[in-house]
């Protein structure tokens, strides 16, 4: 929303001078702190899902704010988004959430999760390699490293979160090494984890990249879950069924807000052709962005190149 109002301004400022930015900025930053704090008294199995609940909130937030039109789809994908979290919240597996930091230490020597990172490692470092080498920078390849960096990102939150919780309820957890070699694995995970998802909106539409990462973050997170922390060690088969139906449904809840729902660019104005000498008032700058020719070279310009 600052953003738009200050794009409408004849005099151009920087965000950063807006009130408005900075005010939502402060919220951002007390929902992730809120966010962070959740994962020391719930699961990471009903932590995780319910981030389904920013995607809705940004659906109807954004007709009040930026104007936009409530689609019959966003209504049928809140509902089924909204039904998904009751299910998510009834079923999920009461487990305790007080982790000590000699707990933490165990899990993480524990031989599923040991094979669990090994097997991350390997997938990661293939898709690093058709990344880095092969160039293929596909939504699925990119996504699916974030997904592999998120699902480490949420056992080390989770255990700082818990050790935080515990020491402030008296039981000191933060003299213990563990605990800061969380912290580093929390900071070093989340900074390449906003690196890849930040190329992948760089490269496709929002659209498209929320309701794939919010999939494939939540299946990663989970898993974490139940390989780390034993989550749905003694679950009955019930619960687990309707667990995953709770997340089938919130996901199909998400994929349904953002099917077909276009972003709106800003019309920024720009010198037209018939003001360049040389050129014609009907010719072209440079091709559409959204064309499969832009950044490429044309067929003059391929030959220039080959001769010299």
């Amino acid at each position: 929303c600052a953003h738009l109002r200050l794009a409408c301004q004849t005099e151009l400022k920087p965000y950063y001078s807006s009130k408005l930015w900075w005010c939502g900025i402060t919220l951002l930053g007390l929902g992730e702190v809120g966010n962070f704090a959740a994962y020391g008294f719930a699961p990471i199995a009903l932590v995780a899902p319910l981030g389904c609940v920013s995607v809705i909130g940004s659906a109807f937030i954004s007709v009040f704010f930026l104007k936009k039109t409530m689609r019959t789809a966003d209504i049928l994908g809140g509902t089924l988004t909204v039904t998904g979290t009751y299910l998510l919240v009834t079923f999920i597996p009461n487990v305790p959430q007080d982790l000590t930091a000699r707990q933490v230490q165990n899990y993480l020597v524990s031989w599923p999760f040991l094979v669990y990172s090994i097997l991350e490692i390997l997938i990661f470092c293939i898709l690093l390699y058709f990344y880095k080498r092969k160039t293929v920078k596909h939504i699925v390849v990119l996504l699916m490293m974030v997904a592999l960096l998120a699902s480490m990102t949420v056992i080390a939150v989770k255990a700082v979160s818990s050790m935080i919780t515990l020491s402030v309820k008296g039981k000191m957890q933060l003299t213990y090494s563990i605990f800061y070699i969380m912290v580093a694995l929390m900071a070093s995970s989340c900074a390449f984890q906003v690196k890849f998802l930040s190329q992948a909106m760089h490269l496709y539409e929002a659209t498209a990249v929320v309701p794939i990462n919010f999939v494939f973050f939540t299946t990663s997170a989970i898993i974490s879950g139940v390989i780390f922390y034993r989550e749905f060690q003694s679950a009955a088969f019930l619960s687990v069924f309707m667990f995953l139906f709770g997340c089938l449904l919130s996901f199909l809840g998400v994929f349904i807000i953002a099917r077909n729902k276009k972003e709106e660019h800003l019309q920024i104005p720009f010198i037209d052709c018939g003001h360049i000498p040389g050129h014609k008032l009907t010719g072209k700058i440079q091709p559409d962005s959204h064309s499969s020719c832009y950044g490429t070279l044309n067929k003059e310009d391929d030959s220039v190149k080959s001769q010299s």
